[in-house]
């Protein structure tokens, strides 16, 4: 009873919950830059935790407003145009939809449906969203606070938890704790590489194709890309319906060049930039997705990937059966 007791109470506070592992996990994620920072002396003494956390937030502000003011407005124009030249440019796109064989069989007909009313219907989604965006706004900024609070406390938060444990378990926790950090870490670097690489392919790429809005498309590229897999392919479907409203052979090339990079970031980047940091098969990663996105929509795909990557950590430590080498080497 009391077990059902605490299931319901966790399932009603899970909003919450999702709210602290968000906060927790971006806390383990920067806490070693801002341990870098400290480690900084100034005048021959090292920055306090609270003064390199002070300063590593004033450098993200900084970035975020060097962006703001020199990237972001030619990206808002582009999105502007994106807006102006829709109800106008989505007959031709739905015409062309029309025209593929056995398009009737495949869906596309009623995709062309929705696309047609699909000016109207965005418009009223953007204003019946705005409550539930400015809820979202709230909980960016409450996951925000908890991050400098776990920044700060983490390590009398990590010693209590340790402590819970038995004495003759703690080093081992704490040894795949530590490892599980590093992971995390290392995705989020890798990630951001990542990032950076599709959405600087996608920006050459689609401007040389005479894409319209390559601005807006190729910084979606690099935004979407921290989803795995399926961030980029909803992003590409919308960039081959704007080329698809120009020509086939367009939305064609786009599509050649989009299959060209897949296998260059399968086959280079990722190996030399991700390594051996995160070490999950492709079916875990989708598994992840899946489940992320199946408890908690977008936010849940964003963390599913270094979530997996933390449970793979601790299933190797505890549940695999790992071969004894004294045995092995009996039998041979």
């Amino acid at each position: 009873m009391a077990l059902l007791c605490l299931l319901g109470l966790l399932w009603t506070l899970r909003h919450v919950l999702g709210i602290v592992y968000l906060s927790g996990l971006f806390a383990v994620i920067l806490n070693p830059v801002v341990m870098r920072i400290s480690g900084l002396r100034f005048r021959g003494k090292h920055l306090s935790k609270t003064v390199s956390l002070a300063v590593l937030l004033l450098g993200l502000l900084f970035a975020l407003g060097l962006f703001f003011w020199l990237g972001l407005p030619p990206v808002l124009r582009d999105f502007r145009n994106f807006l102006a030249d829709a109800p106008s440019r989505l007959p031709a796109i739905t015409a062309k939809l029309h025209k593929i064989p056995m398009a009737d069989k495949v869906g596309l007909n009623d995709l062309s449906a929705r696309l047609e009313n699909g000016a109207g219907a965005a418009a009223a989604y953007v204003f019946t969203a705005l409550p539930a965006l400015a809820e979202h706004l709230l909980d960016l900024l409450t996951a925000l606070i908890l991050t400098v609070y776990f920044i700060l406390e983490g390590q009398e938060v990590y010693e209590f938890f340790l402590s819970l444990v038995i004495p003759a378990s703690r080093n081992r926790l704490a040894n795949t704790l530590q490892i599980a950090e590093e992971r995390v870490s290392h995705w989020l670097i890798g990630q951001l590489a990542l990032m950076a690489c599709v959405a600087a392919y996608s920006l050459i790429v689609f401007r040389v194709l005479n894409v319209r809005y390559f601005l807006l498309l190729g910084v979606l590229m690099g935004l979407t890309n921290i989803i795995p897999i399926a961030g980029n392919l909803i992003t590409m479907l919308l960039v081959v319906l704007i080329a698809a409203a120009d020509t086939w052979t367009k939305a064609g090339l786009v599509m050649a060049a989009y299959f060209i990079y897949v296998q260059i970031e399968n086959a280079v980047l990722t190996p030399r930039i991700m390594k051996s940091s995160v070490d999950l098969m492709g079916i875990t990663v989708l598994i992840a997705l899946l489940c992320g996105t199946a408890i908690s929509g977008i936010p849940g795909a964003l963390v599913a990937v270094p979530t997996a990557a933390v449970v793979v950590v601790f299933a190797n430590e505890y549940l695999v059966q790992h071969e004894d080498p004294e045995r092995l080497s009996i039998l041979d």
